[in-house]
């Protein structure tokens, strides 16, 4: 079983945003930032789009967060349509723009996710592959893997997904977040089978606040997540009305959240969709703040 967390030990987020396709799209991206930064995650990561389609939108934005922000970007990489040499170039670049973390991914064909995959040629076959390449160029650089807590949906069974999250730890990740789920038996199964194959890295969970229902049990479809009953009944009947669904969506995910701190778990990774909403709610409820500034005061001589 999961320990349970040590109530004075603090808890720690991440957050994950993808770059913007337009120009409102990179408004609202910012404004997911500015608000989500003052919360001091551990980490913010960008995504990569389907076949690396989003590659120098990626670069774009990992390298304006690191000029403009605080924040400690990692950049997501994946082996999909790119020779190991393009990929590592793509490596030592983020490393002279400052970047010392990347989410080490095999990633999606240009069909998206559920669609068959094709490895390239001459490049990385999977995220093992690809996070011993990371570590061959700069073995100071941290790498963060995907995880599946109902195992990948291209996995024939849980011992193969565990023995290739294994390897990804062998070859130098040092902690690995979960694809979303809603069922948190199903992730705390999932860890206690990593740990009986000697699996001790963090496994973070990765929650998704759902902003739209839909949306989301069609994604979920294609990457093998499963919906409970329970929640898909929470918000039927909600698709034109998006006040009470954000109420329902709030509650649902403070529940999943709130249940995982009682089983022990203190880290989280938020897919935020570039909306800072739900995930600085549900933040506030896990006890985090902004903190307010200090103001200098005088005292009279």
């Amino acid at each position: 079983m999961v320990q349970r967390r040590n109530p004075r030990s603090p808890i720690e987020v991440s957050f994950e945003f993808f770059p913007p396709k337009t120009p409102a799209m990179e408004t609202s991206l910012w404004s997911a930032v500015q608000r989500l930064a003052p919360l001091k995650p551990s980490f913010v990561s960008v995504t990569y789009g389907a076949g690396g389609s989003t590659r120098e939108r990626t670069h774009q934005t990992v390298e304006r967060i690191l000029k403009e922000t605080d924040l400690r970007p990692a950049a997501h990489l994946t082996c999909v349509d790119a020779s190991r040499t393009e990929v590592d170039d793509v490596v030592r670049q983020y490393r002279a723009t400052g970047v010392r973390h990347f989410v080490a991914l095999r990633g999606d064909g240009q069909g998206g996710a559920g669609a068959a995959y094709t490895a390239h040629p001459d490049g990385y076959r999977n995220g093992a592959d690809l996070t011993a390449g990371i570590k061959a160029i700069d073995p100071e650089i941290e790498v963060s893997v995907s995880a599946y807590p109902e195992k990948h949906p291209e996995s024939p069974d849980f011992s193969t997904d565990i023995d290739l999250l294994k390897r990804k730890v062998d070859n130098g990740a040092t902690r690995a977040i979960t694809q979303f789920f809603f069922d948190n038996d199903l992730y705390e199964r999932y860890c206690e089978r990593a740990r009986r194959a000697g699996i001790y890295i963090p496994i973070v969970p990765g929650i998704v606040p759902i902003h739209d229902f839909t949306k989301v049990a069609r994604f979920s479809a294609a990457t093998g997540t499963s919906i409970p009953l329970w929640l898909a009944e929470r918000f039927e009947g909600l698709e034109n009305d998006p006040q009470t669904a954000s109420h329902v969506a709030a509650a649902v995910c403070a529940e999943q959240v709130l249940d995982l701190t009682e089983r022990g778990i203190q880290d989280f990774h938020f897919y935020t969709m570039n909306r800072a909403d739900l995930v600085y709610s549900i933040c506030h409820i896990l006890g985090l703040r902004e903190k307010a500034p200090v103001e200098a005061t005088s005292v009279a001589a």
